[in-house]
């Protein structure tokens, strides 16, 4: 049995002797190997292109006689610091500058943009008043400006179905239009199916149906994160405002269907053109039908979201499918919260896992016409179906694989995600603009370190009920590095409090080579109790790094 994923969710004292980690920022974007250049007075812009270009050491592309300036070019490979320090040096340069890279500033009217914080994250709460950080989304806003979409796209929606009178999904509904502009009754296109207008519904896979009206509201919530129509004044806004969605339904009401569903849903959707399959379900064991389904859509050139799973579980170690499959055209989602934290339910694996996205308290659509704050990786999913639909918008001749490795390897590295994915938060600005991602400073694997040894018993016993201490002088922040950790999930945890007395975090489960939320200050308190049951491991923390 097939699952969907997600749904509702109503030591001594150490001394220091580091400087703080370095800070990071994204250089403003420019024309790569491009320079403005006034010159002065006692030179003139109407001077031969051959003259200037010898006299500035660069290739001359246009001039602006009027302001006495030249655009010049510069090898890309050059360091932009060092080219204009150089030209800035040439007693005939004035100023010199980057040609910078303007905007504009696209946004939806969309009323209930700012319950989105997956997609603009101004460090409000979410739905269940959790304040966020600002700036930890999917980068929407900035790539709406570059493109919203394209109708032309097509996103199976492989799922509960979508309602297709929601009306902030059913201007993007994608339509057969052999069907609609045929005979009802009629299977039009002879694909075996019959007036299969928005989809198919292969819920009763022996007698599949040309109506995939969403029953359970799963499919409508992740359509709405795709795709849900922009700009219209209305409701929410979807990552891409433009696109086709397909609803293929093999989910039933209960939330559940069958692995021949999967299979002649995936083959339906492939078939009848979409190019990018969003899929926020699994369960079940391994099987070669199913990768054989998903090898099948690799070699039409489409990609292949899946969720990662709602079991806290590590995918590299025990593999969720079909999220995990070895197959080159899936990517992989695990779901963060607001304020970059790995969800405590999501799925992560540094190899299997390829990046993260909002899945905690995701506003979107429902069945009805209503709108919903759900939780799950589920969630996460739809976020990086809709930035491969702006993807495959911007750059059309990309192949599947080449859309992977991009949003792959543009990701922003968050300390949430470190050691849980192959990469970091999804970034549809970094992935339109094939921007690599800059380190992350509020990362404590970029911070200075200092050698920490305190470790419970291994195992460690009943009841246990001890306090440890760690103190950098002169910190502002404090995290701690467990090079092991693994106790019982929810009963027996490791609490961390700072100087005031103030519990900043609980952790329990599983979290081996993983730093703690940073405590402010020089000190934090370490509590760790355990009932009087299972009894694993415990804990090495080995390091704390600090800032």
């Amino acid at each position: 049995m097939v699952r969907l994923i997600g749904r509702a969710f109503t030591a001594g004292l150490v001394g220091v002797i580091f400087t703080a980690a370095n800070s990071f920022a994204a250089a403003p974007e420019s024309v790569p190997g491009e320079y403005i250049v006034k010159l002065k007075d006692t030179v003139s812009a109407q001077s031969s292109v051959h003259t200037l270009s010898q006299a500035l050491g660069s290739y001359v592309k246009s001039t602006i006689p009027g302001q006495n300036i030249v655009v010049i070019k510069r090898p890309v490979f050059e360091i932009q610091s060092n080219v204009i320090k150089t030209l800035s040096e040439n007693p005939l340069v004035d100023i010199v500058e980057p040609n910078f890279i303007y905007r504009i500033n696209k946004t939806s009217n969309d009323p209930l943009l700012g319950n989105l914080w997956g997609i603009k994250n101004t460090g409000q709460q979410d739905s269940q008043r959790r304040e966020g950080i600002a700036g930890m989304d999917v980068g929407a806003e900035q790539a709406w400006d570059i493109t919203t979409g394209n109708r032309d796209i097509i996103v199976a929606v492989i799922d509960t179905g979508i309602d297709y009178n929601h009306p902030d999904l059913k201007e993007n509904l994608w339509i057969n239009e052999a069907e609609a502009k045929g005979q009802a009754g009629v299977d039009d296109d002879n694909n075996g199916i019959v007036d299969d207008i928005h989809g198919a519904n292969f819920v009763d896979s022996n007698k599949p149906t040309g109506n995939p009206l969403d029953d359970h509201g799963h499919g409508s919530h992740c359509s709405g994160t795709i795709g849900a129509t922009g700009n219209d004044g209305r409701g929410i806004v979807g990552v891409a405002w433009n696109v086709r969605l397909m609803g293929v339904k093999f989910l039933s009401a209960s939330g559940s269907g069958s692995l021949e569903g999967a299979l002649k849903g995936i083959d339906y959707a492939v078939k009848m053109g979409a190019v990018i399959l969003s899929n926020s379900w699994g369960g079940g064991g391994y099987s070669e039908t199913l990768k054989q389904a998903i090898e099948r859509s690799h070699q039409a050139n489409t990609l292949f979201v899946a969720a990662a799973g709602n079991e806290s579980n590590n995918n590299d170690a025990n593999p969720t499918y079909p999220a995990t499959y070895d197959v080159a055209n899936i990517v992989s989602v695990a779901a963060v919260d607001n304020r970059g934290q790995i969800a405590s339910f999501s799925n992560y694996g540094k190899t299997k896992v390829h990046v993260g996205a909002p899945g905690v308290n995701v506003y979107s659509s429902i069945k009805g016409g209503g709108y919903d704050s759900w939780s799950g990786t589920s969630m996460a999913a739809p976020h990086v179906s809709g930035m491969a639909v702006l993807l495959k918008s911007n750059e059309p001749n990309l192949s599947n694989v080449e859309m992977k490795e991009r949003i792959v390897t543009t990701a922003k590295p968050i300390a949430g995600l470190r050691g849980k994915s192959k990469a970091g938060m999804a970034n549809a600005y970094a992935m339109l603009t094939n921007t690599l991602p800059q380190p992350d400073p509020n990362d404590p694997a970029n911070w200075a370190t200092v050698a920490v040894s305190v470790s419970s018993a291994h195992p460690y016993k009943e009841k246990t009920n001890e306090t440890y201490e760690v103190r950098v002088p002169g910190a502002q922040q404090i995290a701690l590095y467990f090079s092991k950790f693994d106790t019982e999930r929810d009963y027996d945890k490791v609490e961390l409090y700072d100087a005031s007395g103030k519990k900043l975090a609980s952790i329990s489960g599983k979290n081996d080579d993983s730093f703690s939320t940073p405590i402010p200050g020089e000190y934090v308190k370490i509590v760790f109790t355990s009932d009087d049951s299972v009894n694993r491991y415990g804990f090495d923390i080995t390091k704390a790094a600090w800032k």
